[in-house]
């Protein structure tokens, strides 16, 4: 068991390599890309906004209530903000496009191998890597850049109304706490995390899709394979770059 789970995971780490080296090969699959990338924008972009406003305003709450039992209400605003851009964001971001987009590219892949088309390609000689997994990765990788911008300035804006609104805050207190406490680099950290993510997203989606074992049903197995071993990965991988994170860059007026 042991054996071949790391077998597995060697396999995983070589089709990733095999994809970062097929990025820079000619000819590139632009308009591949282009579909998938607006396939997954269209998937994605309205779940991760409906998902982002209760996890704003669920931050804001807590982090509220704390600062008053601490009597620091002023940092109230500052604290949120940080705690949305920099976990909550990249978080919502890789789960919806591992759990929307990720199932959908192992479906795909995983039919196009049991119908072997993938075979197919490769006797004509054509790398089914280069022509059909090194676009949905870059599209993975673009869509959760893009998309975390978006899950960011929401989950801000439902902090801001809870926290004005429901806890009687007041907006320059919070805009000034935000100020005190945020810094360039939490955007920085933020967008980076969305974009190993989606890149670690479309990587597993696509080994699994590559894949599958036993027919049409080993497809349905893969897909849910796919979305639990990303989350796992994810969660291991976001709790890394914190921990680096934390240790390089100082806390702003520390």
């Amino acid at each position: 068991m042991i054996t071949g789970a790391l077998r597995q995971t060697g396999r995983l780490f070589a089709l990733a390599a095999e994809v970062s080296r097929a990025v820079f090969r000619r000819p590139f699959q632009f308009r591949e890309f282009v579909e998938q990338f607006w396939f997954l924008a269209s998937v994605t972009i309205l779940p991760a906004a409906l998902v982002s406003i209760p996890f704003g305003a669920v931050i804001a709450l807590q982090v509220g209530s704390l600062t008053q039992q601490l009597g620091a209400q002023s940092f109230t605003g500052g604290a949120s903000v940080l705690a949305v851009v920099q976990q909550a964001s990249p978080l919502i971001v890789a789960l919806l496009i591992a759990g929307a987009g990720g199932s959908a590219i192992c479906a795909d892949l995983g039919s196009r191998k049991i119908r072997e088309e993938l075979d197919a390609m490769e006797v004509m000689g054509v790398s089914p890597v280069q022509r059909l997994v090194v676009p949905r990765v870059l599209a993975a990788m673009g869509v959760a850049v893009l998309l975390n911008g978006l899950v960011s300035v929401v989950g801000i804006l439902g902090g801001y109304f809870f926290n004005v609104v429901m806890q009687g805050g007041t907006p320059g207190a919070y805009l000034s706490s935000f100020s005190a406490l945020a810094q360039l680099p939490d955007l920085y950290i933020s967008e980076l995390k969305a974009l190993i993510f989606g890149f670690i997203a479309g990587i597993v989606a696509s080994y699994r899709g590559l894949n599958p074992r036993g027919g049409p049903k080993g497809v349905g197995d893969a897909v849910n394979q796919s979305v639990v071993i990303t989350f796992l990965l994810l969660f291991f991988v976001n709790m890394v770059m914190t921990a680096v994170y934390l240790q390089i860059v100082p806390p702003k007026g520390g």
